[in-house]
């Protein structure tokens, strides 16, 4: 698949989603998204139930026309961050078969997200690709565990289908997103292989617009788990397939190596707020495909006080001289983090470009 049809027309892929969490992503507007040539974009609807809260994003027409993008806005579920509260054991939340409740904080109202809210959140948004509710896991938690949250996520995906079809009029499946949402499943089952097939087939046997890699990705090597290879072969091979939070540029190619080619990650800007910039190596073109063609630029050694080149001549000739931006970064004015996030979300732009290229020319 090369496009992915949507109601804000075609999406070539592969295509990178940076993290828009609260409907921005940190020191950006949208204009400086489309610069850097960035076509899509992930907002999560838990945070923005929270604040603003998706009423109020309705009422001003959508999320699209809240923060001046025109371009493709997919909405995290918000399962992973109610998750990771319940996780925490900080009492901040629990997990039923209802659905998640949590607290913003010890003592205070509690809140209960069900496939039903979380669906109807994300419309009141107006993303244009939806993410049914699931139960995230640690790969360390219990067979017991892993099984329960295949459970969930295979019945909450079947009630945020119905949802889905009950508001929308037609059901899910066949990934044309020209007229209507689109609603994508997420796959669960830690490192258990048979359920991860379990869950894989009895969701593309429901049917979905797409499917995302959910659970912990990364071993404690840094690389990809098995498990997300695995995800993929067990999936349609025409279904457009989500690495939900697979960012660094080695780990990206090789899911896109995978077959994944939706990806969403906050890392190049969190890096980019931290002084850490991506550069292209001069046998980037030949080596993508090999994992060996970037390095990275640490704008807080000395070393770049006294460099007049760009960060990456080669990416971003005109782009700000290392000096000045670790000058900048030095005295802590804030344009230092929007040229940093500008620069980092274009050598995304450029990977993915080189992806594009390689699919079409081989």
């Amino acid at each position: 698949m090369k496009t992915l049809r949507t109601r804000r027309g075609d999406l070539r892929l592969p295509a990178f989603l940076p993290d828009g969490t609260r409907a921005v992503v940190k020191g950006l507007d949208s204009r400086d998204l489309a610069e850097c040539g960035i076509e899509a974009m992930m907002v999560n609807s838990f945070h923005l139930a929270t604040r603003p809260g998706t009423s109020t994003i309705a009422a001003v027409g959508g999320v699209h026309h809240f923060m001046g993008w025109n371009g493709v806005a997919a909405s995290d579920s918000g399962g992973f961050q109610a998750w990771s509260m319940a996780a925490s054991g900080a009492g901040l939340g629990s997990v039923t078969d209802k659905g998640f409740v949590y607290r913003h904080e010890r003592g205070g109202k509690k809140h209960l997200l069900t496939p039903e809210k979380c669906i109807r959140r994300q419309m009141e948004l107006g993303t244009d690709i939806l993410f049914c509710l699931d139960q995230c896991t640690h790969p360390d938690d219990a067979a017991d565990v892993q099984r329960q949250s295949v459970e969930r996520s295979l019945t909450w995906a079947r009630r945020c289908r119905e949802e889905y079809t009950a508001r929308v009029g037609t059901e899910p499946g066949n990934a044309d997103g020209q007229e209507r949402t689109l609603l994508f499943a997420v796959v669960q089952g830690g490192n258990d292989p048979e359920l991860r097939r379990r869950c894989a087939h009895e969701l593309a046997a429901m049917g979905f617009d797409g499917f995302g890699f959910g659970g912990w990705p990364i071993g404690d090597d840094g690389l990809l788990t098995d498990m997300v290879a695995l995800t993929a072969e067990l999936l349609p091979p025409e279904a457009p397939k989500h690495a939900l939070g697979i960012g660094k540029p080695e780990n990206l190619v090789s899911a896109w190596n995978a077959g994944y080619r939706l990806f969403d990650c906050a890392l190049p800007t969190r890096n980019a707020r931290r002084k850490r910039l991506y550069k292209t190596l001069e046998s980037s073109h030949k080596q993508l495909i090999k994992n060996d063609f970037y390095d990275v630029l640490y704008l807080e050694h000395e070393q770049h006080s006294r460099e007049a080149a760009p960060v990456d001549p080669v990416l971003d000739p005109t782009g700000p001289a290392r000096s000045y931006l670790h000058h900048l970064f030095r005295i802590n004015e804030p344009s230092a983090e929007r040229l940093a996030t500008r620069h980092n979300l274009k050598f995304y732009a450029w990977m993915i470009d080189r992806l594009r290229d390689q699919e079409d020319h081989g």
